[in-house]
């Protein structure tokens, strides 16, 4: 694989800081913290910059509005944004978007993409399962009746599905295939309650109540959902990546100047070890991560499908972003608990990474299973 990013990525990355350079690291107390105290949506002012900055529709092509740019691009955007905790669903719209574009209906792509870019629509996924394999997956079914879908069933911890326009949600068929349907947010027979993550963040518990769709709102193509969970977990690697980056940098700023017997305490040996250590752990998150979102931008042929980098792109997202909160927390000693200081956040939002489409744990036993399917060697 080639590390170097094209002029195109590059561009999109300075779009992106200019965007987010006015962004002040998400303030909402932690719930753990201050009881009650939630996200209670997306920043639509934001969100509308991004728009502004063609930032919204990367993954489009230039027939629906976009620049038809890869996943590269996206982690490189998502990396920006962690940095400053942005309360926007870029992700989960890319995500959506560009697996509308691929598997659905050319009517539907054409009638929902433009206004994606434009700002106009809001996606989002359901996608709580641990790896693509876990039973919440097959939580909601779907019954084809001859001329409509019809969808019964409960979907948990849905991020965004309150400001949504659109979710996409897995539905499991009686043949044992995964359908994804596009579920309006206000259809008839679907309902929200309200849940919360560890971040604040305000989810959803979709309740589908014989929720009727057309054809042309159920993607059924052969690998739609696979592919969509691939940019979804990727994506998530490129946040605790961002996210991780930034909290280094701040271990590194605050290190610097506080002094004890009359010397920085960053040059103390075991905060230079520790620090290293976090470095390095940083480091392996990148590589893994442009692996990953190499193979997915690609297709490209290797010993392991591209579920295998994922898997392991996932787990050093997992593993790498505790490490460096938790080394981020012991070396600002006390001043690391204040709730004045943007460091809480930034560990309430490390922990929803890590667990965010599955622990390191669940992604082991899956790339376990593949090695097992696929011998090396």
């Amino acid at each position: 694989m080639d590390f170097t990013f094209t002029e195109e990525q590059q561009a999109a990355v300075e779009a992106a800081r200019t965007v987010f350079s006015g962004v002040a690291p998400d303030a909402v107390p932690s719930p753990a913290l201050t009881p009650g105290a939630v996200a209670e949506d997306l920043d639509r002012p934001l969100w509308s910059r991004l728009a502004a900055a063609d930032l919204l529709g990367l993954g489009l092509s230039p027939e629906h509005g976009g620049a038809g740019l890869d996943a590269v691009a996206l982690c490189l955007v998502l990396r920006e944004s962690a940095r400053v905790l942005a309360r926007v669903p870029l992700l989960e719209t890319y995500a959506v978007a560009t697996t509308v574009e691929r598997y659905a209906d050319r009517h539907t792509a054409a009638a929902l993409l433009p206004r994606v870019g434009r700002g106009e629509l809001v996606l989002t996924a359901a996608s709580h399962g641990r790896t693509g394999h876990d039973p919440a997956d097959r939580a909601v079914s779907a019954h084809h009746d001859g001329t409509t879908w019809i969808l019964d069933g409960l979907q948990s911890a849905v991020p965004w599905a309150h400001g949504a326009d659109l979710v996409a949600v897995p539905a499991h068929t009686a043949e044992g295939r995964t359908v994804l349907a596009l579920v309006p947010r206000a259809h008839e027979g679907l309902t929200l309650t309200e849940q919360y993550s560890t971040s604040g963040e305000l989810l959803a518990e979709l309740h589908l109540d014989a929720v009727r769709l057309d054809d042309t709102d159920v993607i059924d193509a052969e690998g739609a959902w696979e592919s969509l969970r691939e940019l979804l977990t990727t994506g998530t690697c490129a946040l605790a990546l961002g996210l991780g980056e930034a909290v280094l940098a701040m271990t590194s700023q605050y290190t610097g100047k506080r002094e004890q017997f009359g010397h920085p305490v960053a040059t103390f040996q075991a905060v230079a070890v520790q620090t290293a250590d976090r470095y390095i752990d940083l480091r392996a998150m990148e590589a893994t991560l442009w692996q990953a979102a190499w193979r997915v931008s690609t297709g490209a042929d290797g010993a392991l499908p591209a579920a295998g980098d994922i898997a392991v792109a996932k787990i050093w997202a997992s593993e790498g972003v505790r490490r460096v909160v938790q080394t981020a927390q012991h070396l600002h000693g006390g001043f690391g608990a204040d709730t004045d200081y943007p460091l809480h956040r930034f560990h309430a939002w490390a922990k929803q990474l890590e667990l965010s489409l599955g622990p390191a744990a669940a992604h082991e036993e899956a790339l376990g299973d593949l090695l097992a399917a696929h011998p090396l060697g």
